[in-house]
């Protein structure tokens, strides 16, 4: 059993070095060959946020442990909106940007109701991966042509010296294979905890697994916020459900559907899409969150955990 977690905390640094890595190289290769830093932001830096989850969900969806898949996401996504944004908010109170407000907080609560709503019939196929995928394409293009006309792009810093090039190439293939390999191990791992400890492995993807993959998230809005960056810390949080959601489970849904657990429908879905509610109704409040707000989605957060395990443990 050491052996199985010592794999399984190897995996989560794996997954986190290699996201960096990912991030890093591919932004300063797009930024060498004059790519615009706007399209890096949305596109690379993005993606990045959402890799671990991508890579944990796509490999436990191929290897058909299903509970861990949609688990994760789930459980990533309140992890970022209780755990994330609460421990930001109690640090040092976020004031909220009204681009947020008016475009990506509603369009995050949208595409969370429309993740719930695909899941009403137990599975996640082709046709909705390509509607969320399709849900991404639209939010991308709407944050493009906004950030296009308020955003000066400074291209004279990117370095384009054929050695940086094939160092951020290379940076490019080692995070992913960190990705895929940190992957595979959290994912075998969690399934013989699971296992080992009469677990579902819906609970085991939904708490473990989920804070895990979310640990990027929680270093980079906790710094940004302990930096008074409360744009990045809040946006990060938005951006990666919102890319969670969309990209993740297209993905899934379009490369390996599957089955999804009906008993997630009494209290998971709905409790995410409550404290997304939650997070969008704070923010109109004064335009900020406070330590109080951040507190509650603290405390929410290892509420959603606790039910969670009292509802998957077995009968009697």
């Amino acid at each position: 059993m050491a052996v199985v977690i010592l794999c399984f905390f190897a995996g989560i640094v794996l997954l986190c070095l290699g996201s960096e890595w990912m991030v890093r190289g591919a932004a300063g290769l797009a930024l060498s060959f004059r790519i615009r830093p706007v399209i890096v932001g949305l596109t690379v830096v993005a993606f990045g946020t959402s890799a671990p989850e991508l890579m944990v969900s796509l490999v436990a969806a191929v290897k058909g442990s299903s509970g861990v898949s949609l688990g994760n996401i789930l459980g990533s996504n309140v992890a970022n909106l209780g755990l994330v944004m609460g421990l930001s908010a109690l640090i040092r109170p976020l004031s909220v940007e009204p681009s947020l407000l008016q475009r990506e907080m509603p369009f995050m609560l949208a595409v969370t109701l429309l993740f719930w709503i695909i899941c009403m019939d137990c599975r996640i196929g082709r046709f909705d991966g390509i509607l969320l995928l399709s849900c991404l394409a639209a939010f991308l293009l709407m944050g493009f042509f906004t950030a296009r006309g308020a955003a000066t792009d400074i291209l004279e810093g990117a370095e384009r010296g054929l050695g940086i090039r094939l160092w951020r190439g290379f940076q490019v293939v080692a995070g992913t294979a960190g990705l895929v390999v940190g992957a595979n191990w959290m994912v075998q791992s969690a399934i013989h905890i699971a296992k080992a400890l009469g677990l579902s492995e819906v609970f085991i993807g939904l708490s473990i697994v989920a804070v895990g993959t979310s640990l990027p998230e929680l270093a980079t809005s906790v710094v940004a916020g302990i930096k008074g960056q409360a744009d990045i810390s809040i946006g990060n949080v938005v951006g990666s459900n919102i890319f969670n959601i969309c990209l993740v489970i297209g993905m899934v849904g379009v490369f390996n559907p599957m089955d999804t657990d009906i008993r997630l429908h009494r209290f998971e879905f709905p409790a995410l899409v409550v404290i997304s509610a939650f997070l969008l109704l704070f923010s109109r409040t004064g335009r900020r969150l406070n330590r109080w707000e951040g507190l509650f989605f603290f405390l929410g957060f290892w509420a959603f955990v606790w039910v969670s395990y009292g509802l998957s443990r077995p009968a009697g």
